[in-house]
Order: structure tokens, then C-alpha cells, then sequence
């Protein structure tokens, strides 16, 4: 738990910037100090304009109120963020981590070196499958969210994403709810649909949001973009279809007709992920439908949903049940915007306790920054400390240097015959380490004549183990071979150890040859048998027990160089293969 007096909590929105301050209680709960929002317009939508357009919105809103806290958790919009669930087959502890980044490979759509990822285990089924959230968003987005807080003058300290935050949000207000239930939060752009039944939670993000209908309304009635979306915040409501009369304002009766073509085209995607739900993930029939996000708001959309889902229970979500308002706060405006509040309550919540889903995608680069201005101050004052000291030794050093000089040449005459022994002597030190250091390094060749011819025959040895320890477990032959064998040649940088080549002539001295080459690493190509129609994952399987196999060759590799590679299924082959890098334990000199 933060020590904060209080902290902000913003919502990055695609089309509305939502902040409210909160601060902890004495009682341990959660107290909403104040709020406010602000569309980011047309900008906001686009990615060219969109970071100008909520720095603007930003300063803007701490300009309107005088917000007490300098602290920031953010959420980043649905559009922005990847997020899956999946499951993991039962493991062993310790490989899970190396499963899961295997799986954040295979599933993020983009290079794991441009994003910054995150997931949590949400729990196990029981057959022993492992449930986990996997999360992703590119490193550059972060980076404009980091700008955006620090041109305000806010430090931000946690990046959450929409399913997580709402996650949290909805678990701290209606824990006392039994059945399935789901959330459905209509936003902007995206959309986010989430389903909470016995202490497990599924999530999915539809690419369906309200700028769906101000787009087809504006190309309809060829009105610019910010005069349909006035026209539908202000006149826009879901046609009930059927027999209904239908409204005399041309303008309200067009967006009501392409509000339920949108809502329509959201529910199949509701329905599906239900049916997707109850069938893939075993999941409950939901028994009731909460609605949030700033486009749920639109009248008659809770009728649409309760008859098109045949539910009886669709409420608006309110994600301040159980947070206390602070009395100065307006409860009847703050009531018409609440339903929207739900991510800016999640990343309140993440303040308070220990929350169901503990995300946090800051990168590495900001975490390092933020530490670095942290310890700024400190490096003012030992700066300062130094100066100090330095000036006041600095009066006596002078006072004595005088007498120190004098002292010196003194000793400087003593020392100049002592001075020149001390050379012949060094000299033949030298000239004796160099010897030791040649025969250091001729037996060094003669003892790695049968280096290589040993590990072959010991990696034959752990590739048998693997092989007669998989064939147990698959009742199915198994076959692993080295498949290339590439050493990895640097040059050493310890000149000492390079053999000395003498001078021709009398009396010269000798010296050293071309540094010597080093081999600190091996990359070994394997490849196996693929048994993946005998078990799913034995493929990953094989691999990772010619891993732990390698890893535990302590003699000849290093087990924290030991890394594996992707694996590479060649079907025609019926074969797999992977390479592994595998750091010496005592480098080869050459």
C-alpha cells in the first residue's frame, strides 16, 4: 500500500478524458475527492493529433480544480491494448514463466522488443489447466502516456489497461452478487465485455463503439463529424424497431435507425462471445447484464440489450457503490457520469489493496528515468557537500605545501639510485611472468587436445537421457540428434595471456604476439521427432527437457547461459527443430 495522502486516477479514453482524485481512509476504504472530464474532440481520434489533444485536456482539468496530488495511475484505452486469456497445461512451477513467453510470442501481434507485456494468473481449472490474462501494449504508447503526465507536472507511477481496471472495479462493489453476471462496457471505439461467476473472470475486447454510429450518421446526413456527434449525444437514442412510430426530427429518427444497427452488430458479438463462453470456457448462463462506458448512456439501450439477451436484469453499472464521496462533490451530476467511472475506479482500487488483477505496464526505460529524478536531489546535495569540503581542505593543504616540497626534494635524491634497481628488478619480474605465462598457455593447449570429442560424447550421453526419459513418459519413440554445431569466436582481450615472440638480436626484448582467440559460447541446432499428435505440447516438452538436461551439465556449460531458442515445427519432415545457446563454462582459447 501506497503512503499517498492522496493520488489521481486517469482514464485515457478514446474520446473522453475522465480524472478524479481519491484518498485512502482511516477506515481503509477508498474517499472520491473530486472529478471531472473533458473530450478530446475530433483530435482525439487520431493518432497524428491524439497525445496534443490529451495533454490539452490534461492541463485543462487540473486549471479548472485545484487537485492536491502530483501521483498518477493511468489507464490506457481498450483500441490501444492487446489482451487474451489462455491456458497453460499443467506444469511445473518453474516453467511456467518460460511458457507463458513462449505463448506472449506466439499470440502478440507485434515484436515482443516493441511492446511491453504483463500477465497474471488468474487461477486453475480442474482438470490442473492454468487460466491467464496476457497483456500487451506498444512501448511507444506508454512512452506518449509518460509525456502526456509529465507536461502536466504528474508523475506516473502505474499503467493499467480497461479489463483489468474494471475487473477490480466491479469485484470491490458487487462481491455480493451470486451466479454469472455479465459487464459490458461500450466505450468509443471498443468495446469490452466481461464475465464474473464464482470467483473466475473471462474478458473479451470487440472492436465495436459509439464512434461507429456518429461516422455512419455523419455520412449520411453529410454533416461534418463534431456536429453528428452533438446531434447524437444530444438527440440520439436506439430505435425499439418493430411497429414503433418513429420520431418527426428526420436527424433523431436517422441515428436512432443506425444506433440499432450498431447495438445489433454489438449484440451478435455479445452472443457469440457467450456461446464462446459457456461452451470453450465452460462457463454459467449469465443471469444478469450490467452496462458502462460513456455510450451505454444512449437512451433505450438497456431495453435493447434485456430483449435481445432475453434478460431480465440490465442495470447501469455503478462503480462508487461502496467508494465514499467526498460531501463537496455534486451527487447529481456526478450520478449522470458515474457509469463511466468504472477504469478510474479500478486504478483508485489499485492504491487501496491487494486487487484480483495486478497489472502494471511501465517500461523498463521510464522506471529507470523516474529513479534517476528521484536521486537528482540527493546528487544536488553531495555535490554541494563535496565543493564544501574540497574549499575547506583546500586552505590547509595549502598551508603545508610548502614544507611537503621541500620534504620531496629531499627524497627525491635519495631515491633516484634505488629508483634505477627498482627498473632492472621489474624488468626481470616481467620477463619471468611472461615465461610462466607461456607455459601457462601451452599446457592449456595440450590439456584441451580432447575438449571438444569430450562434450560431443557427453552431449550424446544427456540426449540418450532425454530420449529413453520421453519414450517412458509418450510410450512412443523418440529420436533428438544435433543437427549444426557453430562455436562462437571472440577475440580476448586479456593481452597478457598471449604467448611473446622474441626479438631477433642480442638484448632485445620480447614481444607479445596477436592477442589469442576465445571461444566463450556453442549454438547447437537440435532436431527431433515430432510427437505433437501423440500429446499436444510433447514438442515443447522434448525441448525443454534437452534444456533442463543441458543445464544440468555444470562441468561444461554455465546453466544461466543455457538459453533456448524458438522451436520450428517442419511438417513434410514430421520433425521439429530449435537451437540452443550454450555458454561455456571455461572458455576455449584457440
Amino acid at each position: 500500500m501506497l503512503n499517498a495522502k492522496s493520488f489521481l486516477a486517469v482514464d485515457f479514453g478514446a474520446a473522453t478524458l475522465k480524472l478524479a482524485e481519491f484518498e485512502l481512509t482511516e477506515e481503509g476504504g477508498l474517499l472520491l475527492q473530486q472529478y471531472g472530464l473533458k473530450s478530446l474532440g475530433q483530435e482525439g481520434t487520431q493518432e497524428a493529433t491524439r497525445e496534443a489533444a490529451m495533454i490539452r485536456a490534461l492541463q485543462e482539468l487540473l486549471g479548472e480544480k485545484s487537485f492536491g496530488s502530483r501521483q498518477i495511475n493511468v489507464c490506457a484505452p481498450g483500441f490501444h491494448t492487446f489482451s487474451k486469456f489462455v491456458k497453460l497445461p499443467p506444469v511445473d512451477t518453474s516453467k511456467v514463466t518460460q511458457i507463458i513467453q513462449y505463448e506472449a510470442q506466439q499470440n502478440v501481434p507485434f515484436p515482443l522488443e516493441e511492446v511491453v507485456w504483463d500477465y497474471q494468473i488468474l487461477g486453475a481449472t480442474a482438470t490442473g489447466e492454468l487460466e491467464v490474462l496476457l497483456v500487451a501494449i506498444k512501448s511507444d504508447i506508454v512512452e506518449g502516456l509518460f509525456r502526456v503526465a509529465e507536461t502536466a507536472g504528474l508523475r506516473l507511477q502505474l499503467v493499467d489497461v480497461s479489463p483489468a481496471a474494471l475487473c477490480n472495479a466491479f469485484r470491490y462493489n458487487y462481491s455480493d452478487l451470486e451466479g454469472c453476471t455479465m459487464l459490458l462496457d461500450i466505450g468509443a471505439k471498443t468495446s469490452n465485455l466481461l464475465f464474473f461467476d464464482k470467483g473466475s473472470v473471462y474478458s473479451r475486447g470487440i472492436n465495436i463503439g459509439a464512434n461507429a454510429i456518429t461516422q455512419d450518421f455523419a455520412k449520411e446526413s453529410k454533416l461534418s463529424y463534431a456536429e453528428a456527434e452533438n446531434l447524437k449525444i444530444d438527440q440520439g437514442f436506439v430505435s425499439l424497431g418493430g411497429a414503433y412510430e418513429e420520431p418527426d426530427n428526420p436527424h433523431q429518427a436517422a441515428i436512432s435507425k443506425i444506433a440499432r444497427q450498431v447495438m445489433t452488430r454489438l449484440h451478435i458479438q455479445v452472443n457469440q462471445t457467450i456461446q464462446f463462453y459457456r461452451g470453450q470456457q465452460g462457463g454459467s448462463t449469465p443471469q444478469r447484464l450490467f452496462l458502462s462506458g460513456g455510450a451505454a448512456i444512449m437512451p433505450y439501450t438497456a431495453q435493447f440489450f434485456s430483449e435481445k439477451l432475453n434478460l431480465p436484469e440490465v442495470e447501469y453499472f455503478n462503480p462508487l457503490r461502496n467508494i465514499d464521496i467526498n460531501p463537496a462533490v455534486n451527487r447529481e451530476e456526478l450520478a449522470k457520469v458515474a457509469h463511466s467511472f468504472g477504469e478510474v475506479v479500478g486504478l483508485g482500487l489499485r492504491n487501496l489493496a491487494h486487487c484480483p488483477v495486478e497489472l502494471n505496464l511501465m517500461p523498463r526505460s521510464i522506471l529507470q528515468r523516474q529513479r534517476l529524478n528521484q536521486k537528482k536531489p540527493y546528487f544536488a546535495a553531495a555535490v554541494l557537500c563535496v565543493i564544501l569540503v574540497v574549499f575547506a581542505f583546500g586552505w590547509f593543504y595549502q598551508q603545508v605545501a610548502a614544507e611537503k616540497q621541500r620534504a620531496l626534494d629531499n627524497l627525491t635524491g635519495r631515491l633516484e639510485p634505488l629508483q634505477r634497481s627498482e627498473q632492472q628488478l621489474s624488468k626481470a619480474v616481467r620477463d619471468l611472468k611472461g615465461a610462466e605465462t607461456d607455459a601457462q598457455q601451452y599446457g592449456e593447449w595440450m590439456q584441451n587436445r580432447f575438449y571438444w570429442a569430450n562434450m560431443l560424447a557427453d552431449l550424446r550421453k544427456a540426449l540418450l537421457a532425454v530420449e529413453e526419459k520421453k519414450e517412458k513418459e509418450l510410450v512412443s519413440k523418440t529420436g533428438v540428434w544435433i543437427e549444426k554445431f557453430v562455436p562462437v569466436v571472440t577475440v580476448s582481450t586479456n593481452t597478457a595471456a598471449a604467448p611473446r615472440r622474441a626479438k631477433k638480436g642480442a638484448g632485445a626484448a620480447a614481444e607479445p604476439e596477436e592477442p589469442p582467440k576465445e571461444i566463450g559460447s556453442v549454438i547447437m541446432s537440435f532436431r527431433a521427432v515430432s510427437l505433437n499428435k501423440v500429446k499436444p505440447d510433447a514438442d515443447t516438452g522434448i525441448a525443454f527437457a534437452v534444456d533442463q538436461e543441458l543445464k544440468g551439465m555444470t562441468n561444461l556449460f554455465d546453466p544461466a547461459g543455457v538459453t533456448l531458442g524458438t522451436i520450428v515445427v517442419d511438417e513434410p519432415t514430421e520433425t521439429f527443430s530449435f537451437d540452443m545457446t550454450l555458454k561455456l563454462k571455461r572458455p576455449f582459447k584457440s
